[in-house]
């Protein structure tokens, strides 16, 4: 007769507890079913079995998953939850620890953003303490958008009005579809690589859920959070936060308000450099002011040991003083004046948009990318874009010279 292995409760327990947990299907397993026997101790956690028609799976959900769980559980509610299938080796039977649950009329593709959205919180990609502050006066914005948009048009038409001559950089990328999400990462990632960019812009003109799906993913999500460069996003959705709004630096409601963020209005940073001029003049005055005043007093001192006229030339040195230092204030506000006047002209005079407005344009393939800079790299019968101040022309070469 062939030896009988015998095993005790705990071994044979321990092994089926081996098998659930090396199979990757009962790691992250999503139930349907209805919510009976639910029990809430002082302890915090959860206790309730899922069931239908035909089998009853018991679940426990633990205090540091329920704490902020908004949906109010009660018995008869059909819910789907998620979680790992694992034995309670004390009972002796398999239950779902659950990590999310959510009412059962919720979509897969909701659920999955819902978790997606969960892990990345988890993971500190949202925290507010990494948000980094936005340039006050920046040299160059990048704009991540579709080329063909309404949003560039409005980003570039707002920068212009606030600043003139300041340098945007665009880097053209579908916003919707399925190439979208990588064409947005790519985009962040040369303008970061590229150098030289404050703070960049990413966003579309606004839309349905669906087409707001591209914001929405991992890709573009950690993208972002990668970016060493300042980020708004401007989605243009009011009501629903996408992934990049939650990642970005900042967020902004349309492409027009994201250009008002990133872009200051020259003529309000002038100002503001005057009233700090005059703010320091009269500080620097008043200083001068109770110095005279004091000598003022000690002259008038009976019990003085100096002789007055050292105290006369003190007076006077004063008075020097106070003409150098005014003199010096004054200099210094107009060498600002002038350094702020030479930085505007130098940003206007690179801009593109300025060489556009003489009468150039630029030549590319269509859909984007570099500038063609001979004709050497077209051949005839290829179609190419023509980027004007005003406007864009598709045509087709007919011919190749030069």
């Amino acid at each position: 007769m062939p030896e009988v292995k015998v095993l005790a409760v705990r071994e044979l327990t321990a092994y089926l507890q081996r098998l659930l947990a090396n199979d990757g299907r009962l790691a992250n397993v999503w139930v349907k079913g209805e919510i009976s026997n639910l029990r809430s101790p002082t302890s915090g956690h959860l206790y309730f079995s899922l069931k239908d028609q035909a089998a009853t799976l018991r679940c426990v959900m633990f205090q540091g998953r329920s704490r902020g769980l908004s949906l109010g559980l009660r018995d008869g509610l059909e819910v789907i939850a998620r979680g790992q299938v694992a034995i309670y080796p004390r009972d002796g039977v398999y239950q779902l620890y659950v990590a999310e649950i959510f009412p059962a009329g919720t979509g897969l593709a909701s659920l999955a953003l819902q978790e997606l959205t969960a892990r990345l919180e988890r993971e500190g990609l949202f925290a507010a303490d990494r948000k980094r502050p936005l340039p006050l006066l920046p040299r160059r914005v990048g704009l991540v958008t579709s080329p063909t948009g309404a949003a560039l048009r409005d980003m570039i038409t707002i920068s212009r009005r606030r600043f003139p001559g300041i340098e945007l950089i665009l880097a053209p990328a579908r916003v919707q579809g399925e190439v979208a999400p990588r064409q947005l990462a790519l985009a962040l990632e040369l303008l970061a690589k590229r150098g030289g960019v404050d703070v960049i812009i990413i966003g579309r003109g606004g839309g349905s859920a669906e087409d707001l799906s591209a914001f929405n993913t991992e890709l573009v999500a950690r993208a972002i959070y990668a970016c060493p460069v300042p980020v708004i996003a401007a989605v243009g959705h009011e009501t629903d936060l996408t992934l990049a709004d939650r990642v970005a630096d900042r967020r902004a409601p349309t492409p027009s308000a994201a250009a008002e963020m990133a872009v200051p209005v020259r003529a309000e940073l002038e100002q503001r450099l005057k009233s700090l001029a005059e703010r320091a003049r009269r500080g620097m005055e008043h200083r001068l002011e109770l110095a005279r005043a004091r000598l003022e007093r000690l002259t008038k001192s009976s019990g003085l040991d100096r002789p007055r006229q050292e105290l006369y030339y003190r007076q006077q040195y004063v008075d020097g003083l106070e003409q150098r230092l005014l003199a010096s204030w004054e200099r210094r506000s107009r060498e600002r004046e002038q350094g702020l006047n030479l930085l505007a002209a130098r940003l206007e005079a690179a801009s593109p948009l300025a060489i556009l407005a003489r009468g150039y344009a630029v030549c590319r393939r269509p859909g984007g990318g570099a500038p063609l800079k001979s004709s050497r790299e077209v051949l005839p019968g290829e179609k190419v874009e023509v980027i004007l101040k005003e406007g864009l022309l598709r045509c087709q070469v007919e011919e190749v010279g030069g």
